[in-house]
Formats: C-alpha cells, structure tokens, sequence
C-alpha cells in the first residue's frame, strides 16, 4: 500500500465490508481488553483473602503494565506484527491471556498471581496493538473514526470488570472467569469472521534492523514522541482518579464504605467516558486533522490533570463533571497517535512501529504511576495530579513540530 501525499485527501472508503469489520474488531477489543484490570477491580478481596499490603494488591495491575511492556518489546523486537499474519497473532493471544487470567482463580498465594498477571500482561500485547493495523486495513478516509471506535471500545472494555463488581451475588472468582470467557469469545470472533481490508501493508522478512529504521524515520519519532506524552497522564489519570473521590467523599462526611462505593462508580464512569471521546475525536480527526485533533484534546485534558487536585473542595456536581471531561479528553488522543503512525512510518515496519510506540508508551506509565503517590504525600492532590499536565505538554510540543513538518513536505 502507498500512502497518499497530505496535500490531498484519500479516497473515500468503498468496501461494502468494512463496518461489519469494525463493529467486530471493537467487540473483539472491548471483551478482550476486559482482562487488564479483572484482578483490579476484585482487589480488595484478594488483598483480604491473601493478607496482601496496598503496595502488593497496587502490583496486581502493575504486573500487567510490566508484562505488557515486555510483550510488546520482545513483538517489537522480533517483528511479529509485521510476519505473523494477523488473525492468527491476535486470537492465539487472546485465549493465551484468557488462560493465564482463569489459572488467577487456582493460585494459591501472592505470588504465582502476580506472575500470572505478568503473563496475562505479556499475552496482551498480541490483543492491543495488532488491532490498531487490522482495523486501518479497512479505513483510509476514515481511518481516524475507525480507530478511535476499536480504542473507545477498549476503553470501555477496561472499565467492566468494575461494573461486574457493583453485582454482589458474583464471587471474585466469577468475575475474574468472566472476563476470561470474554477474552475466548473474542479469539473465536476474530479466528474465524475477521479478514484483511483492501489496504493491507507491505510485508519483507524478519530484519533485527526494522526498529532502528522506525527510528530514523522523523515523522514516527515525533508521533511516538508525542504519544508518550499522553501516556505519562493516562494511566496515572485512571489509576488515581478513584483515590481521589474516595479522599473526596470521606471529606466530605460520607462514610469510608459509602465513599469507596462511590468513587468507584465514579472511576468507572470518568474511564468509560473515553470510550465516547475516542469516537468523537476520530469523527472530528478524519475533517479537521489528526494533529490538531491531538494538540486539542491534549490542552483539555492537561487542564482537567491541572484542576481536579484542587476539586476537594468543590460541589460534587463540579467534581464529577471535571472527572468526565477528564476521562473524555485523556484518550480521545490515543486512536489518533496510532492512525498517524500507521499514515507516516515506513509502509512495512507499521506493524513494528506500533507495538514498540505502546511499549515504550507502557513503559513510561510506571513512573508516573509510582510518582504520584509520593507527590501526593508531598504536596497533595495538586502536586501529584499537576504533574501529570508535564505530559501533555510535551506532547503538544511534539505534535506542533510533525505538524509543521508535514505541512513543508506538502509544498
């Protein structure tokens, strides 16, 4: 496939095909991705059942970024994305995930679980970022739109083990098993209904070379610099956000288990916000530009990270409505740095760009996740939730100078 120039816009998309590939593709993501914080959101059980510390119960999400991270390295490394055919990579990785997420419910203690969501973490990689080049197979035109409604439906599909949760005659074992039947509902979805679009990427055989040319390559460099921007904020965003409420609603007067409840409806409602920023941001991407898409939502979402610390002592109703134009705008960008990426980095290395952007993307999260504890003990929800606008920032930064770039290539 050949990208077109940027001075003019491609094609519109024709194939009859492609939205029954889109719609499978974002069930496919929302039941698949379900696995991330499946341990997460039945923590407090677990931490009960196994005598776990804050510390190690926070480990059972942190264990999956790290696997994540190492997943999508070793698929970076060895150009999986770009050998394996696409089908077979995704559904193997889904039931791989499903397995090592169901053996959670047979562990006996702290750690076989935490090397179990290592592994989980590690199958993932072959879920997420294959997704982002399968779906762009079938959208050109409206790649933008395409992608942000397989992140949005993702997004979603990270928050429902907290929904399965708010059902109190399911054990924590059933919802655990839940999202694992999810995850193999998904790997026979695509096994068997999914199939390449009319856009299909070059392929060339293994070379240990192809991350080194993604690279080089300056456009790519400053989408995943950009990228990484958005990263440092939204996990830290989505990992804290309920700590915040739930600081929020013991201030003010609510009882300590009324107040979790409640920012736990609130976590889950600011998370799955993003599913329908994600889609609005790829609608508005594929007219107004995927950059400027990204620098917009950028400035929103670093001025939520810059406000919300400073909300405890709002009205609720203000309080809230700042965590959902928060959780709107932190991953409205996200589709798009995936969809720039596959329009800018070399045509056969798409694959390989993507996954080592999400690995180094990963990777950065667990430093801000850890930073904004000891921010917070420092200077409170201000410093720790102020911190995370840095990321937006330089990401704006980054977004400015590939849209400058771009624009003098077009002359």
């Amino acid at each position: 496939m050949t990208h077109p120039p940027t001075s003019s816009p491609p094609a519109p998309d024709a194939h009859p095909h492609r939205w029954r590939m889109l719609v499978l593709l974002a069930l496919a993501e929302l039941l698949g991705m379900a696995l991330w914080f499946s341990a997460s959101a039945v923590s407090p059980r677990l931490q009960a059942l196994w005598g776990l510390s804050e510390s190690q119960s926070g480990w059972l999400t942190g264990a999956v970024q790290l696997g994540f991270v190492a997943g999508t390295a070793a698929a970076a490394l060895l150009n999986l994305a770009d050998l394996v055919p696409n089908r077979a990579y995704f559904a193997v990785s889904a039931l791989l995930a499903a397995g090592a997420n169901a053996a959670l419910v047979a562990a006996d203690g702290y750690g076989p679980a935490l090397a179990l969501r290592f592994a989980t973490g590690v199958f993932l990689a072959g879920v997420y970022p294959p997704a982002m080049k399968m779906v762009a197979t079938w959208f050109r035109s409206a790649r933008g739109l395409a992608i942000g409604t397989v992140v949005g439906a993702l997004t979603v599909g990270k928050a429902t083990p907290y929904l399965l949760r708010a059902f109190p005659q399911l054990g924590w074992q059933q919802v655990v098993l839940a999202a694992s039947a999810g995850a193999v509902v998904a790997a026979i979805l695509v096994g068997l209904a999914y199939r390449e679009g009319p856009y299909p990427f070059a392929r060339r055989p293994f070379a240990w070379g192809l991350i080194g040319e993604v690279a080089r390559n300056r456009p790519a460099r400053l989408a995943i610099a950009g990228y990484l921007g958005h990263m440092w904020e939204l996990y830290a965003a989505w990992t804290f956000v309920s700590v915040f409420f739930a600081d929020y609603f013991a201030r003010h007067g609510v009882a300590e288990a009324g107040a979790e409840a409640r920012a736990g409806v609130v976590g889950f409602a600011m998370i799955a916000a993003g599913g329908i920023g994600s889609v609005l941001a790829g609608r508005w991407a594929d007219r107004l530009g995927r950059a400027r898409i990204t620098i917009g939502a950028m400035w929103i979402s670093g001025a939520c990270a810059l406000v919300m610390g400073w909300m405890l002592r709002a009205p609720a109703w203000l309080a809230v409505l700042v965590a959902l134009v928060w959780g709107a705008s932190v991953v409205a960008d996200s589709a798009q740095f995936s969809a720039i990426v596959t329009e800018v980095a070399p045509e056969h290395a798409v694959g390989t760009a993507l996954t080592l952007q999400t690995a180094l993307g990963f990777l950065l999260t667990s430093f801000s996740i850890a930073a904004v504890p000891h921010l917070r003990h420092a200077g409170g929800w201000p410093l720790a939730f102020g911190l995370l606008a840095v990321g937006p920032a330089l990401g704006i930064a980054a977004m400015r100078r590939l849209e400058a770039s771009r624009r003098r290539s077009s002359l």
